[in-house]
């Protein structure tokens, strides 16, 4: 446990009805029995309401609810004090300060908190990141698939996966340590098939075509289609705002413009790219460059073609986007204001036809749009899902391994390999090799969680 106790504003900044702060620490209590005039320290988890006055000048600072927490049944495990404040910039400040002259106390690091509850055990390290997708959701699937993570889905599945190796580990072991005694012949061979199944749960986990990391980061739509087809207008017509530069100049769109949306719930990143077309200038070539190489990486395409180039004898995908004609792809007839009778299909392909101009049409295109991206994360399947990369290197790193354990041709190398495989799970939840991790992902935490 720790020595020194830190404090932080825990709920959000400016000016609000109530402001949050948490202290943490062994002398956490001591701090609210000074700041509250020696008065006795509520019981824990009963609110009461004190006066706060500043211990070195005794100016009252705010008629404040405060709540306690004793170690270890707290968020972080240490005895924990929360003042709820009126959310006025002078007494948070005003607080801070006699927090700040007080023996024994600093200023939390972003994340400390959590990084203390995880050091505590009371959370491994896919919960403590849960906590912090959790505080940065935007969108109603990224909160339930924090939630859930935080809930102990993911920290229950490698935890059990991790226990089965350890049995396995313990009979290969067995047969290494004690040849001479009355063990069972073929003992590598008997927990063969659990690593096997092992091997395939693993396998089945890492197929999820990266849904948990998807709903994290968005869902990422490009916008393709030639110059003037109007694919600026449609982004701003979908994100509801002048997000991009609009104009009748062909090459307006040098770079990748990204605008981020809650579509149905869940998160879209839309790319606005440049337009495709030959062309000699140098900036406008590596625009296109950049916007081929996006689309590349886009989980969906919208195609856009402009209404008025469209041959009514002959209506043809334009030859520009035919290869990204393909599953994930919808095609998009703008300008239909400017146009009259418009194709249903093109080349084969369902059409959604629109006017970014005017509106029209725009209901039906998020309605396809939402379902794509619907469609494409529900297809991964259920269970939990994997939200970071360093997860996934982990869980690649033990499939290696347990894939060389069942192939080995000596005992003790099946041992080890087996022991990497578990190595290598302990690091997604903190039981093991993390120290050097800890850092890396409590940085991005804010201050006060």
């Amino acid at each position: 446990m720790s020595t020194d106790t830190i404090y932080a504003l825990a709920s959000g900044h400016g000016r609000a009805g109530i402001a949050v702060i948490r202290l943490s620490g062994p002398r956490a209590h001591v701090a609210l029995s000074a700041l509250s005039g020696d008065k006795p320290v509520p019981a824990p988890r009963q609110a009461a309401l004190r006066r706060l006055t500043d211990p070195a000048s005794g100016h009252p600072i705010d008629d404040a609810l405060v709540l306690t927490f004793t170690a270890p049944a707290s968020f972080t495990g240490e005895d924990v004090v929360e003042l709820h404040l009126h959310g006025g910039r002078a007494i948070i400040d005003a607080t801070v300060a006699a927090l700040n002259a007080m023996d024994g106390l600093r200023l939390a690091a972003p994340g400390e908190f959590t990084r203390r509850a995880f050091e505590n055990n009371r959370l491994d390290l896919t919960e403590a990141e849960a906590v912090a997708d959790l505080i940065d959701a935007e969108t109603e699937a990224q909160r339930l698939q924090a939630l859930d993570q935080l809930s102990g889905s993911l920290k229950t599945l490698y935890h059990g996966w991790a226990d089965r190796l350890t049995r396995a580990l313990a009979y290969i072991e067995a047969d290494i340590d004690f040849p001479d005694e009355d063990l069972p012949d073929g003992v590598v061979a008997a927990v063969t098939p659990d690593i096997n199944g092992l091997i395939e749960e693993i396998t089945r986990h890492l197929s999820d075509n990266r849904r948990g990391e998807r709903l994290r980061d968005g869902v990422m739509i490009a916008i393709l289609g030639a110059p003037n087809t109007g694919k600026s207008s449609l982004l701003n017509a979908i994100a509801d705002r002048d997000a991009a530069i609009v104009s009748d100049i062909a090459g307006t769109t040098r770079d990748v413009i990204e605008v981020h949306l809650d579509l149905g719930g869940y998160p879209v990143t839309l790319l606005d790219t440049a337009g495709l077309r030959e062309t000699a200038d140098v900036i406008e070539t590596e625009g296109i460059r950049r916007a081929l190489a996006r689309a590349e990486e886009a989980d969906l395409k919208l195609l856009v073609v402009d209404a008025v180039d469209i041959d009514p004898a002959q209506p043809a995908l334009p030859a520009a986007l035919v290869p990204h004609a393909h599953h994930g792809a919808i095609i998009v007839i703008n300008k239909a204001d400017l146009a009259g009778d418009l194709p249903v299909t093109l080349d084969g392909y369902p059409v959604v036809t629109v006017s970014a101009k005017h509106g029209t049409g725009l209901n039906n295109l998020l309605h396809a749009l939402e379902h794509e991206v619907k469609a494409s994360l529900e297809a991964a399947g259920s269970g939990p899902s994997l939200t970071r990369a360093r997860h996934r290197e982990a869980l690649e790193e033990a499939r290696i391994s347990l894939s060389r354990a069942i192939s080995a041709e000596e005992p003790e190398l099946a041992a080890e390999d087996t022991r990497l495989a578990l190595r290598a799970l302990g690091r997604i939840t903190g039981r093991v090799d993390v120290e050097d991790l800890l850092d890396v992902i409590f940085r991005d935490f804010c201050i006060g969680k």
